[in-house]
């Protein structure tokens, strides 16, 4: 068994996080399944939107989720999820205009039916999946913490480690931030989550530390420390099962440790993602 969590929100305007970043093996699905479940363990109505037409990360969890409840007879709560249909005329440019006016015909209908939109995008460079930054209140681009995804976010000198320019990623981010500005009177909160965090002292951590700090002043985001390395999160995704679905006294004591510190994990980033924009603030860097 299955059901769609709503709360009866009728609030004239949902908070909308997108989950982005133009380079593949960045723990995206990781981050936007918690993101989805954490949000409605807290009680909050979701409504999510899987544009990544081509993986269907999380389109396919959630298959795998209503298969295991259904044949297990398990009560899981459900995301409202919304299905977007992308062009079927192709990339020219009328059919490009035509199905970004379609987005945001679409978006507009979501808002006032639940708490959070979230969209998850795909993770290479799309015209709609740009576009639908441009929708982002809360923007987070999850990243390994390693110079080679940090390549999508900044140039850096090979010599000294100095930034000398924005990445492919940052460019698209500033362009959808200014379109969103225009049209919408407001900006995005940018979050960068350093997935697989080393717990050790290391050059690279040092080094990661630094320029993150000089990219967080010069782009506007803000850095936290994301998701580690965990198990778990493979184990579960084939049930479609979370965190919030298994308890930490299920698995010896090795897993419980795992499972307590995942979910620290995912209450930190759903702390980032809720609270107020005024007040969650800019210049912040992860330790």
């Amino acid at each position: 068994m299955y059901e769609t969590v709503n709360n009866g929100s009728n609030s004239p305007r949902a908070r909308c996080i997108v989950v982005g970043n133009e380079k593949g093996g960045s723990g995206k699905s990781t981050t936007v399944i918690n993101l989805i479940f954490g949000l409605i363990d807290s009680g909050q109505s979701v409504i999510c939107v899987d544009i990544d037409f081509r993986q269907r990360t999380l389109s396919r969890f959630l298959e795998c989720r209503v298969a295991y409840a259904e044949a297990t007879g398990e009560q899981l709560h459900m995301p409202d999820q919304r299905r977007f249909s992308p062009s079927a005329l192709g990339a020219v440019a009328a059919a490009r205009g035509a199905e970004l006016s379609r987005f945001d015909t679409f978006m507009k209908g979501l808002h006032g039916s639940a708490d959070y939109i979230v969209i998850d995008t795909p993770g290479n460079d799309t015209v709609l999946g740009a576009h639908a930054h441009s929708h982002a209140d809360v923007l987070v681009t999850p990243i390994n913490d390693s110079f080679i995804d940090l390549d999508v976010i900044a140039r850096l000198s090979p010599l000294d480690l100095h930034v000398t320019g924005p990445g492919h990623y940052t460019e698209s981010v500033w362009e959808q931030r200014s379109l969103r500005q225009a049209r919408d009177k407001t900006d995005t909160d940018w979050i960068v989550l350093r997935n697989r965090l080393g717990t050790l002292e290391s050059n690279n951590k040092r080094s990661m530390d630094a320029v993150m700090q000089e990219l967080v002043e010069r782009f506007d985001f803000r850095a936290l420390p994301g998701f580690g390395e965990r198990v778990i999160f493979r184990e579960l995704f084939m049930k479609g099962l979370t965190l919030f679905d298994v308890a930490a006294s299920a698995g010896d004591n090795r897993r419980k440790m795992s499972h307590v510190a995942a979910k620290h994990e995912v209450r930190n980033l759903l702390a980032a993602v809720t609270a107020p924009t005024e007040a969650s603030g800019h210049n912040h860097v992860a330790a």
